[in-house]
């Protein structure tokens, strides 16, 4: 099993923001074309992007920008922002282990710990990196 591929799509499309000349613009169909997608996903991200307060969407073929410098941007603010993980969780343990078996029943209590440590580690990693940093890695320019 996979996390969703929506963070890494949505990386991509404030990446090309950021990369952009501010009047350029970017609507979700130009978007979907770098991602190679259906504007319709671009579009639901970018409505989560909206509400999370990182990007700005103008309707009727306005095109999308970036509220903020990219350098502000962290990942971790765009894996929250794409919820993509299900109850804030990375890692889940299967719902109904046999509570007769011995490890069914103590599996969960002996996982938690270290997926919590786990989760933390990702999350602190995802924060300690900029959107600027990813279009640097891009070797693109960031439009100020």
């Amino acid at each position: 099993m996979q996390i969703s591929s929506r963070f890494s799509v949505a990386v991509h499309v404030l990446s090309l923001l950021a990369s952009q000349d501010p009047a350029a613009l970017l609507t979700s169909d130009r978007l979907a074309g770098s991602v190679n997608t259906n504007p319709v996903v671009i579009r639901r991200i970018l409505g989560q992007l909206k509400k999370a307060g990182l990007v700005e969407v103008r309707a009727a073929a306005g095109g999308t920008f970036l509220r903020g410098e990219p350098a502000s941007i962290s990942l971790l603010d765009v894996y929250r922002a794409v919820e993509v993980v299900a109850e804030g969780k990375l890692f889940s343990v299967h719902a109904s282990p046999n509570p007769r078996c011995a490890v069914g029943r103590n599996i969960q209590a002996a996982l938690d710990a270290t997926l919590v440590r786990a989760q933390t580690a990702l999350e602190r990693e995802l924060a300690r990196v900029t959107l600027a940093q990813v279009v640097t890695d891009l070797a693109l320019p960031v439009v100020a």
